[in-house]
């Protein structure tokens, strides 16, 4: 059994080499998605002392083959008492990253901010509860491949947070407050959903929480001296004329009117990170309110762009862009028909044969994730030369890409 898990890592690695083709992940090679609703992912107190069940929504293209992809699990906004994981605010942007091929986790959490003189610690209370949920949510997805056979494919070692608005003050909590001595004060953890620091008891105990990278839309940090250097890199969008979370490091405001607490948006933490040289993009949406991609097109088409290069630096290596890309449109991966590509015999001794007029390369990678030989517009591949074992033969035709995994036995 040892043997099988070992291959089946390989080759999961192997595949996920083979998806970095300057295509997947950057634009939109799928046209539809397939939303899984209401998956339950834990279950904690919510602020006044109820139980409440966390669920969450799954995006993934349809017509996918790949088994590993990259997890973005994204939070809501609404100031810790309103919103939803069916917002105007994330349904967008799951959508859009399933059409590039991403898996795409919309999280709700829980909700609630008792209401006192001071707002401060009831405030910052219910971010604690939304990072705790945010943890459970990471967590989650690890148990599924760990436990449950790996029902929505994807690759553990690749999961993104992002958030918009307080779901962006989730994300930058994930990843910077790392310390229960960082909490301030006013902070009670005796109250009711706060047990287990900054961990929590949200569900899925004994896996990891940590994130490859965080992108904050419009959110802010309590404080930017939590951020080190060697953290999560960072994507930061932010409006310089935002009158719901600061800018800069400000007020932050109940109701436009009710004085809250100090905190850091994200000018101050883009600051914070040239100062320490934490690798983070910052696009400042010049002259704009709160989360503008929820009414404006073309930001919405922007921050998706710089998103993707941003996710794709992390995934495949690729060298950081934080400009804006045009996003193309088109088809990647084959259709199911084509997916049924014959590919003879198997196992192999000395030349392998696809059934396909319409061949365009042929790339075969052994399984360290090496490409050993490649042909282009031919039909037969010869192996004689190549060592006993699996490799993985990467077809491309006029339509798109597929995989097939082929045994080589002299």
């Amino acid at each position: 059994m040892k043997k099988i898990l070992s291959f089946f890592a390989v080759l999961v690695s192997l595949n996920c080499l083979a998806q970095c083709d300057g295509n997947r992940y950057l634009n939109y090679i799928f046209s539809d998605v397939q939303v899984t609703s209401d998956v339950p992912y834990g279950q904690n107190l919510k602020n006044n002392g109820t139980s409440q069940i966390l669920l969450c929504d799954v995006y993934q293209p349809v017509g996918d083959n790949v088994m590993n992809r990259p997890a973005v699990i994204v939070a809501h906004g609404g100031f810790f008492l309103s919103g939803s994981k069916t917002g105007a605010d994330v349904v967008p942007i799951c959508e859009r990253l399933a059409k590039m091929g991403y898996v795409a986790i919309s999280m709700e959490y829980r909700l609630g901010v008792t209401i006192t003189a001071n707002l401060a610690g009831p405030m910052t209370e219910a971010v604690m509860r939304g990072v705790q949920d945010g943890k459970a949510a990471v967590r989650f997805l690890r148990k599924t491949v760990a436990v449950d056979g790996n029902p929505y494919n994807i690759d553990p070692n690749e999961i993104y947070i992002a958030g918009s608005s307080a779901g962006g003050y989730i994300a930058l909590h994930m990843a910077y407050l790392d310390e229960m001595a960082e909490l301030p004060a006013y902070v009670n953890t005796s109250n009711p959903g706060l047990a287990g620091e900054l961990e929590g008891e949200s569900g899925n105990p004994g896996y990891p929480s940590d994130v490859k990278a965080i992108v904050n839309i419009c959110g802010a940090i309590g404080d930017t001296a939590w951020i080190h250097a060697g953290d999560e890199p960072a994507l930061l969008f932010h409006g310089t004329n935002d009158q719901t979370v600061p800018y800069g490091s400000a007020m932050q405001y109940a109701f436009g009117v009710a004085p809250v607490v100090e905190v850091d948006g994200s000018n101050s933490i883009n600051e914070k990170m040239d100062q320490i040289g934490l690798e983070h993009c910052f696009e400042i949406y010049e002259g704009l309110d709160h989360v503008p991609h929820m009414t404006n097109a073309a930001i919405l088409d922007t921050t998706m762009s710089i998103m993707s290069n941003f996710l794709t630096h992390h995934i495949c290596s690729i060298p950081l862009d934080c400009t804006y890309r045009t996003i193309t449109v088109g088809t990647e991966e084959l259709s199911a028909q084509e997916e049924d590509l014959l590919v003879y015999p198997n196992p192999a001794s000395s030349n392998v044969f696809i059934s396909s007029n319409d061949l365009k390369q042929i790339e075969v990678y052994n399984m360290t994730g090496a490409m050993v030989k490649t042909e282009f517009n031919v039909n037969r591949m010869e192996v004689s030369n190549l060592p006993n074992g699996f490799y993985v033969f990467r077809l491309t035709t006029s339509k798109g890409k597929t995989n097939k995994k082929v045994l080589i036995q002299h």
